[in-house]
Protein backbone atom coordinates (compact mmCIF):
# COMPACT_ATOMS: atom_id res chain seq x y z
CA UNK A 1 0.00 0.00 0.00
CA UNK A 2 2.96 2.30 0.49
CA UNK A 3 3.66 2.15 -3.24
CA UNK A 4 0.53 4.21 -3.83
CA UNK A 5 1.77 6.98 -1.54
CA UNK A 6 5.26 6.95 -3.06
CA UNK A 7 3.95 6.98 -6.62
CA UNK A 8 1.54 9.81 -5.76
CA UNK A 9 4.44 11.76 -4.22
CA UNK A 10 6.48 11.32 -7.39
CA UNK A 11 3.59 12.56 -9.53
CA UNK A 12 3.04 15.53 -7.20
CA UNK A 13 6.73 16.50 -7.39
CA UNK A 14 6.67 16.69 -11.20
CA UNK A 15 4.90 20.11 -11.36
CA UNK A 16 7.36 21.53 -8.83
CA UNK A 17 10.33 20.31 -10.85
CA UNK A 18 8.78 21.64 -14.06
CA UNK A 19 8.29 25.03 -12.42
CA UNK A 20 11.87 25.13 -11.24
CA UNK A 21 13.05 24.26 -14.75
CA UNK A 22 10.79 26.93 -16.22
CA UNK A 23 12.62 29.64 -14.29
CA UNK A 24 15.76 28.84 -16.29
CA UNK A 25 14.04 29.62 -19.60
CA UNK A 26 13.72 33.43 -19.67
CA UNK A 27 12.18 33.61 -23.13
CA UNK A 28 9.52 30.97 -22.37
CA UNK A 29 8.63 31.86 -18.82
CA UNK A 30 5.82 34.30 -19.61
CA UNK A 31 4.06 32.36 -22.42
CA UNK A 32 4.30 29.04 -20.60
CA UNK A 33 3.27 30.44 -17.22
CA UNK A 34 0.29 32.26 -18.73
CA UNK A 35 -0.74 29.26 -20.87
CA UNK A 36 -0.57 26.82 -17.96
CA UNK A 37 -2.50 29.19 -15.69
CA UNK A 38 -5.30 29.83 -18.18
CA UNK A 39 -5.48 26.14 -19.12
CA UNK A 40 -5.79 25.10 -15.47
CA UNK A 41 -8.54 27.67 -14.84
CA UNK A 42 -10.41 26.65 -18.01
CA UNK A 43 -10.18 22.97 -17.12
CA UNK A 44 -11.32 23.74 -13.57
CA UNK A 45 -14.36 25.79 -14.64
CA UNK A 46 -15.35 23.40 -17.42
CA UNK A 47 -14.96 20.36 -15.19
CA UNK A 48 -16.91 21.93 -12.34
CA UNK A 49 -19.76 22.99 -14.64
CA UNK A 50 -19.97 19.61 -16.38
CA UNK A 51 -20.05 17.62 -13.17
CA UNK A 52 -22.53 19.95 -11.49
CA UNK A 53 -24.82 19.90 -14.53
CA UNK A 54 -24.61 16.12 -14.70
CA UNK A 55 -25.48 15.79 -11.02
CA UNK A 56 -28.28 18.36 -11.30
CA UNK A 57 -29.82 16.54 -14.28
CA UNK A 58 -30.29 13.30 -12.30
CA UNK A 59 -33.95 13.11 -11.22
CA UNK A 60 -34.70 12.59 -7.56
CA UNK A 61 -38.18 11.05 -7.47
CA UNK A 62 -38.43 10.38 -3.78
CA UNK A 63 -37.89 12.26 -0.56
CA UNK A 64 -34.71 10.54 0.64
CA UNK A 65 -32.98 12.75 3.23
CA UNK A 66 -30.70 11.08 5.73
CA UNK A 67 -32.04 12.05 9.13
CA UNK A 68 -31.19 11.43 12.77
CA UNK A 69 -34.05 13.28 14.44
CA UNK A 70 -37.79 13.17 14.94
CA UNK A 71 -39.83 13.83 11.80
CA UNK A 72 -42.67 16.35 11.89
CA UNK A 73 -45.88 14.42 12.43
CA UNK A 74 -48.50 14.94 15.15
CA UNK A 75 -48.82 18.30 16.86
CA UNK A 76 -48.01 16.90 20.30
CA UNK A 77 -44.73 15.32 19.10
CA UNK A 78 -41.84 17.78 19.02
CA UNK A 79 -39.93 17.51 15.72
CA UNK A 80 -36.22 18.11 15.19
CA UNK A 81 -36.33 21.05 12.78
CA UNK A 82 -32.59 21.05 12.12
CA UNK A 83 -31.62 17.39 11.77
CA UNK A 84 -34.98 16.42 10.25
CA UNK A 85 -36.29 19.58 8.56
CA UNK A 86 -39.73 19.69 7.00
CA UNK A 87 -39.27 23.00 5.15
CA UNK A 88 -36.84 24.55 2.71
CA UNK A 89 -35.52 26.93 5.36
CA UNK A 90 -34.75 24.05 7.70
CA UNK A 91 -32.99 22.17 4.89
CA UNK A 92 -30.90 25.28 4.12
CA UNK A 93 -29.92 25.59 7.80
CA UNK A 94 -29.00 21.93 7.86
CA UNK A 95 -26.81 22.35 4.77
CA UNK A 96 -25.17 25.39 6.34
CA UNK A 97 -24.26 23.42 9.44
CA UNK A 98 -22.98 20.58 7.30
CA UNK A 99 -20.72 22.71 5.10
CA UNK A 100 -19.47 25.12 7.75
CA UNK A 101 -19.19 22.91 10.82
CA UNK A 102 -19.24 19.29 9.47
CA UNK A 103 -22.06 18.23 11.81
CA UNK A 104 -22.34 14.70 10.41
CA UNK A 105 -18.59 14.16 10.79
CA UNK A 106 -18.81 15.46 14.37
CA UNK A 107 -21.28 12.68 15.18
CA UNK A 108 -19.32 10.06 13.25
CA UNK A 109 -18.34 6.87 15.06
CA UNK A 110 -15.67 4.29 14.32
CA UNK A 111 -16.09 0.54 14.66
CA UNK A 112 -13.20 -1.49 16.04
CA UNK A 113 -12.97 -5.18 16.88
CA UNK A 114 -11.46 -5.96 20.27
CA UNK A 115 -11.59 -9.44 21.81
CA UNK A 116 -14.04 -10.58 19.12
CA UNK A 117 -16.39 -7.76 20.07
CA UNK A 118 -17.40 -4.77 17.95
CA UNK A 119 -16.74 -1.53 19.82
CA UNK A 120 -17.97 1.82 18.53
CA UNK A 121 -15.83 4.79 19.50
CA UNK A 122 -15.94 8.48 18.67
CA UNK A 123 -13.81 9.99 15.91
CA UNK A 124 -13.68 13.56 17.13
CA UNK A 125 -10.00 13.87 16.24
CA UNK A 126 -10.89 13.39 12.58
CA UNK A 127 -13.51 16.11 12.88
CA UNK A 128 -11.03 18.49 14.52
CA UNK A 129 -8.34 17.84 11.90
CA UNK A 130 -10.78 18.20 9.00
CA UNK A 131 -12.42 21.40 10.22
CA UNK A 132 -9.07 22.97 11.14
CA UNK A 133 -7.66 22.19 7.69
CA UNK A 134 -10.71 23.44 5.76
CA UNK A 135 -11.11 26.66 7.72
CA UNK A 136 -7.39 27.43 7.48
CA UNK A 137 -7.47 26.78 3.75
CA UNK A 138 -10.45 29.13 3.38
CA UNK A 139 -8.63 31.90 5.25
CA UNK A 140 -5.53 31.46 3.09
CA UNK A 141 -7.58 31.61 -0.13
CA UNK A 142 -9.30 34.78 1.06
CA UNK A 143 -5.95 36.33 1.96
CA UNK A 144 -4.71 35.66 -1.56
CA UNK A 145 -7.48 37.85 -2.97
CA UNK A 146 -5.22 40.82 -2.33
CA UNK A 147 -3.06 39.62 -5.22
CA UNK A 148 -5.88 39.79 -7.78
CA UNK A 149 -7.44 43.19 -7.05
CA UNK A 150 -5.88 46.62 -7.28
CA UNK A 151 -7.69 48.00 -4.25
CA UNK A 152 -7.55 45.46 -1.43
CA UNK A 153 -10.95 45.19 0.34
CA UNK A 154 -11.06 46.23 3.96
CA UNK A 155 -12.41 42.80 4.94
CA UNK A 156 -9.32 41.11 3.50
CA UNK A 157 -7.02 43.52 5.33
CA UNK A 158 -8.90 42.87 8.59
CA UNK A 159 -8.69 39.12 8.06
CA UNK A 160 -4.96 39.33 7.43
CA UNK A 161 -4.50 41.48 10.53
CA UNK A 162 -6.35 38.94 12.68
CA UNK A 163 -4.44 36.07 11.08
CA UNK A 164 -1.09 37.67 12.03
CA UNK A 165 -2.27 38.65 15.49
CA UNK A 166 0.75 37.02 17.11
CA UNK A 167 3.52 38.96 15.40
CA UNK A 168 6.55 36.68 15.19
CA UNK A 169 9.30 37.95 12.89
CA UNK A 170 8.98 39.89 9.67
CA UNK A 171 6.85 38.99 7.82
CA UNK A 172 4.61 37.77 10.60
CA UNK A 173 3.72 34.12 11.00
CA UNK A 174 0.09 33.52 10.05
CA UNK A 175 -2.07 31.41 12.33
CA UNK A 176 -3.81 29.87 9.32
CA UNK A 177 -0.47 28.62 7.96
CA UNK A 178 0.32 26.76 11.16
CA UNK A 179 -3.20 25.34 11.42
CA UNK A 180 -3.09 24.24 7.78
CA UNK A 181 0.20 22.41 8.31
CA UNK A 182 -1.15 20.73 11.43
CA UNK A 183 -4.36 19.68 9.67
CA UNK A 184 -2.51 18.37 6.62
CA UNK A 185 -0.04 16.47 8.78
CA UNK A 186 -2.90 14.85 10.68
CA UNK A 187 -4.91 13.90 7.58
CA UNK A 188 -1.84 12.47 5.87
CA UNK A 189 -0.40 10.83 8.97
CA UNK A 190 -3.59 8.96 9.83
CA UNK A 191 -3.47 7.24 6.43
CA UNK A 192 -0.03 5.87 7.28
CA UNK A 193 -0.70 5.08 10.94
CA UNK A 194 -4.07 3.32 10.57
CA UNK A 195 -3.65 -0.07 8.82
CA UNK A 196 -7.34 -0.27 7.86
CA UNK A 197 -7.37 3.22 6.39
CA UNK A 198 -4.04 2.57 4.68
CA UNK A 199 -5.51 -0.55 3.05
CA UNK A 200 -8.51 1.27 1.54
CA UNK A 201 -6.61 4.44 0.54
CA UNK A 202 -6.27 5.01 -3.18
CA UNK A 203 -3.66 6.74 -5.30
CA UNK A 204 -6.01 9.71 -5.74
CA UNK A 205 -6.30 10.15 -1.96
CA UNK A 206 -2.55 10.51 -1.56
CA UNK A 207 -2.15 12.66 -4.66
CA UNK A 208 -4.59 15.31 -3.43
CA UNK A 209 -2.86 15.50 -0.05
CA UNK A 210 0.63 15.64 -1.57
CA UNK A 211 -0.40 18.44 -3.95
CA UNK A 212 -1.89 20.42 -1.07
CA UNK A 213 1.24 19.83 0.98
CA UNK A 214 3.42 20.98 -1.91
CA UNK A 215 1.41 24.16 -2.37
CA UNK A 216 1.55 24.92 1.34
CA UNK A 217 5.28 24.15 1.63
CA UNK A 218 6.33 26.28 -1.34
CA UNK A 219 4.09 29.11 -0.18
CA UNK A 220 5.64 29.12 3.29
CA UNK A 221 9.14 28.95 1.83
CA UNK A 222 8.41 31.99 -0.34
CA UNK A 223 7.09 33.90 2.65
CA UNK A 224 9.76 33.08 5.23
CA UNK A 225 12.85 31.83 3.41
CA UNK A 226 13.13 32.89 -0.21
CA UNK A 227 11.28 36.19 0.34
CA UNK A 228 9.69 36.49 -3.10
CA UNK A 229 8.86 39.95 -4.39
CA UNK A 230 5.20 40.37 -3.46
CA UNK A 231 4.82 43.41 -5.74
CA UNK A 232 6.06 41.36 -8.69
CA UNK A 233 3.69 38.49 -7.83
CA UNK A 234 0.77 40.93 -7.67
CA UNK A 235 1.75 42.43 -11.00
CA UNK A 236 1.71 38.96 -12.56
CA UNK A 237 -1.60 38.05 -10.89
CA UNK A 238 -3.28 41.29 -11.97
CA UNK A 239 -2.02 40.72 -15.49
CA UNK A 240 -3.59 37.27 -15.54
CA UNK A 241 -6.87 38.61 -14.15
CA UNK A 242 -7.05 41.34 -16.80
CA UNK A 243 -5.89 39.02 -19.64
CA UNK A 244 -2.74 41.07 -20.16
CA UNK A 245 -0.09 38.95 -18.44
CA UNK A 246 3.17 40.57 -17.46
CA UNK A 247 5.97 38.64 -15.78
CA UNK A 248 8.63 40.50 -13.79
CA UNK A 249 12.17 39.19 -14.04
CA UNK A 250 12.81 39.00 -10.31
CA UNK A 251 10.55 35.99 -9.61
CA UNK A 252 12.63 32.95 -8.73
CA UNK A 253 12.27 29.24 -9.29
CA UNK A 254 10.34 28.74 -6.05
CA UNK A 255 7.53 30.96 -7.32
CA UNK A 256 7.20 28.97 -10.55
CA UNK A 257 7.20 25.71 -8.57
CA UNK A 258 4.40 27.11 -6.42
CA UNK A 259 2.51 28.32 -9.48
CA UNK A 260 2.62 24.98 -11.29
CA UNK A 261 1.65 23.10 -8.16
CA UNK A 262 -1.38 25.36 -7.77
CA UNK A 263 -2.28 24.86 -11.43
CA UNK A 264 -1.95 21.08 -11.09
CA UNK A 265 -4.16 21.09 -8.00
CA UNK A 266 -6.79 23.33 -9.61
CA UNK A 267 -6.89 21.21 -12.77
CA UNK A 268 -7.08 18.00 -10.72
CA UNK A 269 -10.06 19.08 -8.59
CA UNK A 270 -12.91 18.30 -11.07
CA UNK A 271 -11.77 14.70 -11.52
CA UNK A 272 -10.99 13.98 -7.87
CA UNK A 273 -12.73 13.51 -4.56
CA UNK A 274 -12.10 17.19 -3.89
CA UNK A 275 -15.32 17.78 -5.84
CA UNK A 276 -17.16 17.09 -2.60
CA UNK A 277 -17.02 20.86 -2.10
CA UNK A 278 -19.72 21.13 -4.80
CA UNK A 279 -21.23 17.67 -4.55
CA UNK A 280 -22.36 18.10 -0.95
CA UNK A 281 -24.76 20.83 -2.06
CA UNK A 282 -26.35 18.50 -4.62
CA UNK A 283 -26.65 15.47 -2.36
CA UNK A 284 -30.35 14.53 -2.13
CA UNK A 285 -29.75 12.84 1.21
CA UNK A 286 -28.74 16.25 2.61
CA UNK A 287 -30.52 19.03 0.77
CA UNK A 288 -34.09 17.70 0.79
CA UNK A 289 -36.74 18.56 3.32
CA UNK A 290 -38.33 15.51 4.93
CA UNK A 291 -42.00 16.18 4.15
CA UNK A 292 -42.98 12.67 3.11
CA UNK A 293 -45.95 12.69 5.50
CA UNK A 294 -47.29 15.98 4.18
CA UNK A 295 -46.58 15.69 0.44
CA UNK A 296 -47.08 12.69 -1.81
CA UNK A 297 -43.96 11.99 -3.88
CA UNK A 298 -44.76 10.15 -7.11
CA UNK A 299 -41.98 8.34 -8.92
CA UNK A 300 -41.73 9.85 -12.44
CA UNK A 301 -39.90 6.72 -13.62
CA UNK A 302 -42.98 4.53 -13.14
CA UNK A 303 -44.19 3.05 -16.43
CA UNK A 304 -47.93 3.21 -17.16
CA UNK A 305 -49.50 -0.16 -16.31
CA UNK A 306 -53.02 -1.55 -16.51
CA UNK A 307 -54.39 -1.71 -12.97
CA UNK A 308 -57.28 -3.72 -11.54
CA UNK A 309 -59.00 -1.70 -8.84
CA UNK A 310 -60.92 -3.13 -5.94
CA UNK A 311 -64.19 -1.85 -7.37
CA UNK A 312 -63.56 -3.70 -10.62
CA UNK A 313 -62.55 -6.85 -8.76
CA UNK A 314 -65.68 -6.70 -6.61
CA UNK A 315 -67.88 -6.27 -9.65
CA UNK A 316 -66.19 -9.20 -11.39
CA UNK A 317 -66.69 -11.62 -8.49
CA UNK A 318 -69.86 -10.08 -7.04
CA UNK A 319 -72.01 -13.21 -7.40
CA UNK A 320 -69.46 -15.48 -5.79
CA UNK A 321 -68.85 -13.00 -2.99
CA UNK A 322 -72.57 -12.82 -2.29
CA UNK A 323 -72.85 -16.61 -2.17
CA UNK A 324 -69.98 -16.71 0.32
CA UNK A 325 -71.67 -14.12 2.51
CA UNK A 326 -68.88 -11.56 2.22
CA UNK A 327 -70.02 -7.94 2.70
CA UNK A 328 -69.91 -5.93 -0.51
CA UNK A 329 -69.67 -2.27 -1.33
CA UNK A 330 -72.15 -0.72 -3.77
CA UNK A 331 -70.15 0.68 -6.72
CA UNK A 332 -70.90 2.03 -10.12
CA UNK A 333 -68.79 -0.65 -11.69
CA UNK A 334 -71.57 -3.19 -11.14
CA UNK A 335 -73.74 -1.51 -13.71
CA UNK A 336 -70.88 -1.41 -16.17
CA UNK A 337 -70.21 -5.13 -15.88
CA UNK A 338 -73.94 -6.03 -15.94
CA UNK A 339 -74.37 -4.20 -19.25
Amino acid sequence: MRNKAVFALIVAVIPACAGAALSNLPSLRLPLAATVSYAACAFFLAGICLRVLRWASIPVPFCIPTTCGQQKSLVWIRPDSLDNPSSGLGAAMRMGGETLFFRSLFRNTRCQVANTRAIFTESRWLWMGAIAFHWALLVIVLRHLRLFVQQVPASVLLLEKIDTLFQVGIPGVCISDLVLLAGLSFLLGRRFADPVLRYISLFSDYLALWLLAGVAATGLLMRHWSRVDVAGVKQFSLGLATFSPVLPHNLGSLFFAHLLLVCALVAYIPSSKLMHMAGVWLSPTRNLANNSRAVRHVNPWNQPVVTHTYAEWEAEYRDKLKEAGIPLEETDVEATYSN
